[in-house]
């Protein structure tokens, strides 16, 4: 139910960074995320390192959005250092785009995971009209994962409707960007992506325990379990 967003601040050891959290939180967590600044600071060959034999989710979060074969060409490079999902655009459309890239991802078994809706107001502007079609889209290139807001439900509930049982749903916007714990999952996501509201605090360890406490309790209330 959770994924961490491993997002180091500027000025520090970026690979100790990581590297520390990843130990903390790796047993009670169910995957992790690395963005761009990370990756563009150190590579992906370094990172992949730190996370050698690890058994979860490890997704690099490349935001792709280019043409079939350089998305593809990228995807394939996160793989070769360790990572098992990328995550792409839908925006950039079918074909000469992510038909390629949903191809190669299903070749080589690697989880793709399709930007729909973003946790930002900004998403409202453009994306959050098209995604019935980015709806479609996904079920069209089989796509293992979508990123749908934990910040707007009635878009994620949406999103949930359009797209069935089978897709996973990874929700961003819990913590900093002011969404609560548990609420996404009871909305209709697999999985909450929280970073800064974790990977910042002092106690990295005690504020992920609180994080999945709350998430336990909003969801077994949401289910009548409480």
């Amino acid at each position: 139910m959770l994924i961490v967003a491993l997002d180091p601040p500027q000025n520090v050891n970026v690979l100790e960074w990581i590297e520390y959290r990843y130990n903390l939180l790796k047993p009670y967590v169910q995957g992790f995320k690395i963005g761009l600044p990370a990756i563009l600071d150190v590579g992906l060959q370094s990172i992949g390192k730190i996370f050698q034999g690890y058994a979860g989710l490890l997704i690099a979060d490349l935001k792709l959005a280019d043409i079939g074969d350089v998305m593809s060409f990228s995807a394939e490079r996160a793989q070769l250092h360790g990572f098992n999902a990328v995550i792409a655009h839908a925006f950039v459309g079918y074909e000469g785009a992510l038909d390629k890239l949903g191809k190669l991802c299903k070749e080589k078994g690697l989880k793709l995971i399709l930007v729909i809706s973003m946790s930002h107001k900004g998403s409202q502007e453009y994306i959050d009209r098209h995604v019935e079609e980015f709806a479609d889209l996904a079920k069209r290139i089989d796509a293992w994962g979508l990123v749908a807001p934990a910040t707007r439900l009635n878009v994620l509930k949406k999103i949930r409707t359009l797209i069935g049982k089978d897709v996973k749903i990874l929700a961003p916007g819990v913590g900093v960007q002011g969404a609560e714990p548990g609420i996404a999952i009871c909305s209709g996501a697999d999985y909450e992506i929280i970073g800064r509201a974790i990977t910042y605090t002092e106690n990295v360890l005690e504020s992920a325990f609180k994080v999945i406490e709350q998430q336990r309790n909003r969801v077994a209330r949401c289910r009548g379990l409480l």
